[in-house]
């Protein structure tokens, strides 16, 4: 039988809740036309992304009242504004006139109004409709003073801008509990994005969260990890909550699925090396080199700019806490950074997503953020987009992204096969088949 750690864990050393419990699935089952019909596609718009909260960008592109940036998600579009007061406010990114959207761009900023370019109306940032052309015209009165643009519930939490499409939805941080606890140690509002990449894949979007559920996928997909990645579920917390997000925690040492566990491997090695420790000191005892990486981090750290690690739990300094977000936002946290990872589905065709990138960052004083496409600056950055056929990178390590994208244009063309009727899951893999519960549960109206 196997042997998994104990969830809720009364002695961690990490940041957890008490609502933790070790995943579990009723049994429903995850049939291919999931992830290509266009018929339960649409399912999924009307009864659960017009309900859930989503993720329209950072607050840091927010500088001044005025600035501006548009979420567009299928056939919607959301205009988020920093007001005059400080804070921000969201609204459907149309006139109500006739329908015109008001703004074409991604982001930028105005003086007071968003004008329409059909017909001229000015709608101020704070939603009013301040001036219509031949305002004596309308048989009606005027519609200044009486029309509004149509407000979205919007909130912010860790520097990231989230709005609904539904006026009643919960409070954001109701929705995301207890991710910003688990989250507590990490300054997230005042961390940079110095990676900001958006690919358009050949898969639905479901599969990122499927693949960030379960870790099962790396000795396979990612073997370059072996030597510094515990993927095993022996030594892995698996976690899930009420509010359908999960968690899964790996540490940081060589992988315990494998006889030589022990023995030092060369990406282990420039860790250890990295930190003043020498490989050769842990040599037939590899995975003691992790509390010992702890104990060099938190020593060592803040003299080396990374003055964030006082902050962070003993286990924070090692290793990889991995929360997906339902339904579509992923934050991986690691000592030095985070991960974001983003699918949304494509306004045609359920075959196709779009799968986003970011990495933040806090300072480190006197350093370039060293990030899987090399060092970078500490400064927000630029967008980058493209399809993944055309994408490429050369990463010392292997870039995970490209892994995973193309085992996920595969599994796009497997799951149209005759010959797949239902997922066979590992226990490992339960918080897979929990999440489409949780789809399951949106879509037969018991969310």
């Amino acid at each position: 039988m196997a042997t998994y750690l104990e969830i809720p864990n009364p002695g961690a050393t990490y940041p957890t809740d008490p609502q933790a419990e070790f995943p579990k699935a009723r049994g429903d089952a995850i049939t291919g036309d999931r992830y290509w019909s266009k018929d339960f596609a649409e399912k999924e718009w009307e009864h659960m992304w017009k309900h859930v909260w989503h993720v329209a960008g950072r607050t840091s592109q927010l500088e001044e009242p005025g600035d501006f940036i548009t979420h567009n998600f299928l056939r919607q579009s959301v205009i988020a504004v920093r007001q005059k007061d400080g804070g921000i406010r969201a609204f459907h990114n149309v006139c109500r006139h006739r329908g015109n959207r008001l703004v074409s761009t991604s982001e930028g900023g105005v003086a007071e109004h968003f004008t329409c370019p059909y017909h001229g109306w000015k709608w101020n940032i704070d939603g009013a409709l301040d001036w219509v052309q031949d305002e004596e015209d309308f048989r009606q009165g005027s519609p200044c003073g009486k029309l509004r643009m149509k407000e979205v519930p919007c909130e912010v939490w860790g520097g990231f801008i989230f709005y609904s499409f539904d006026p009643n939805a919960v409070p954001l941080e109701e929705y995301l509990a207890p991710i910003p606890s688990l989250l507590k140690n990490r300054d997230l509002a005042n961390w940079k994005r110095v990676v900001w990449r958006t690919l358009r894949v050949n898969t639905n979007w479901k599969f990122a969260s499927d693949n960030f559920n379960e870790s099962y996928h790396i000795p396979s997909v990612h073997p370059q990890f072996e030597g510094m990645i515990d993927d095993h579920y022996s030594t892995t917390i698996f976690e899930m909550y009420p509010t359908g997000h999960n968690r899964m925690i790996e540490k940081l040492q060589p992988s315990s699925r494998y006889v030589d566990a022990q023995q030092i491997k060369p990406l282990w090695a420039e860790v250890l090396k990295e930190w003043e420790l020498d490989p050769a000191d842990f040599e037939g005892r590899a995975q003691e080199g992790r509390i010992a990486l702890q104990e060099a981090r938190r020593r060592l750290g803040p003299a080396r700019g990374f003055k964030h690690f006082d902050k962070l739990s003993d286990d924070e300094l090692t290793d990889q806490f991995h929360h997906t977000c339902f339904p579509n936002f992923t934050i991986t946290g690691t000592p030095e950074g985070l991960h974001v990872f983003r699918t949304e589905p494509d306004l045609e065709d359920p075959n196709w997503s779009t799968f986003d990138y970011w990495y933040l960052s806090p300072e480190i004083e006197g350093q370039q953020i060293p990030t899987i496409y090399g060092l970078r600056p500490w400064k927000d950055a630029e967008h980058q987009t493209g399809d993944f056929d055309a994408y490429t990178a050369e990463i010392k390590q292997g870039d995970f992204l490209i892994q995973d994208l193309e085992v996920a244009v595969t599994q796009q063309q497997g799951l149209h096969s005759l010959g797949h009727d239902d997922a066979y899951l590992a226990e490992q893999e339960t918080r897979i088949r929990r999440f489409h519960e949780v789809i399951n549960d949106y879509i037969e109206g018991r969310r």
